[in-house]
């Protein structure tokens, strides 16, 4: 038998547990631009973004395997939907809080599974500007639903950092204005995550402290960005609203990002 203090203990640790495996995760962050929605990160190895359905994409940070089963899940249940009833019913809606938000609940509350080290940031282009919609999903199944942007961090006070730097944003600018204020979003949150993550012993950690040390001494976010773009890949893609193709879905090639990366070389 549980007893509540149990209980909340159980659920403090798991809490601890996934919040752990998300502390160094590389942001993602979601715009709305002129011809559509963006969304942006900075990775090492693994592609981050993809697309799940006609108007719907998908990124996440977490545990690569948990990431790939969720994405999977998506594009499934997204195909269902739209076979079963058309193309126009597969909503984020529909789609995270029927689907999705249901079974990381579960995995997270239930002490019999291990929860599911993830979090999720979804796009969704609308019939109409006034109509995109981005949906932030938790390890612990609770969802959040925004219009002209939106991020996740390894942590909520790199999430509030970025958010910080998004004040303001004109969701008519450009691609090229969306992707240099999502870049200097992007450093801001992760700086604030490299800064939380000090604590965390890792089989990484000797590697780990000379990227630490550069952020102290690094006299500007210019300087941090060099330094991680040296090591790291600009990935990103949009949902294009005027385009004739079915799938709005693109991702960018390296030669968009050239402008944005001479800067910071």
């Amino acid at each position: 038998m549980y007893t509540p203090f149990d209980i909340n203990e159980a659920v403090a640790q798991r809490r601890e547990f996934v919040e752990e495996g998300l502390r160094t995760g590389s942001p993602v962050v979601g715009l709305r631009y002129k011809g559509g929605l963006l969304l942006f990160t900075v990775r090492r190895a693994q592609r981050k973004i993809y697309e799940i359905y006609d108007r719907q994409m998908f990124s996440a940070i977490g545990r690569q395997s948990d990431i790939e089963n969720v994405r999977l899940a998506a594009i499934q249940t997204a195909h269902q939907e739209g076979f079963e009833r058309s193309p126009d019913d597969v909503s984020l809606h529909r789609l995270v809080g029927f689907a999705l938000s249901p079974t990381l609940k579960r995995a997270f509350g239930d002490p019999m599974y291990i929860p599911i080290v993830i979090r999720a940031l979804f796009a969704e282009l609308g019939k109409s500007a006034k109509n995109d919609v981005f949906v932030t999903l938790n390890y612990d199944g609770e969802y959040r639903q925004t219009q002209d942007v939106a991020v996740i961090a390894g942590t909520q006070i790199a999430e509030d950092r970025m958010l910080e730097r998004l004040e303001g944003t004109d969701p008519d600018q450009s691609l090229h204005e969306a992707l240099e204020r999502a870049l200097l979003a992007w450093a801001a949150g992760m700086r604030e995550a490299l800064r939380g993550g000090r604590g965390i012993k890792t089989r990484e950690e000797e590697e780990e402290s000379e990227r630490f040390r550069l952020i102290e001494e690094a006299d500007s976010e210019r300087a941090f960005l060099r330094d991680e773009l040296k090591t790291g890949t600009i990935e990103a893609a949009v949902l294009e609203r005027d385009v004739r193709r079915e799938s709005r879905f693109r991702l960018l090639t390296e030669k968009e990002f050239e402008p944005l990366q001479r800067e910071y070389r």
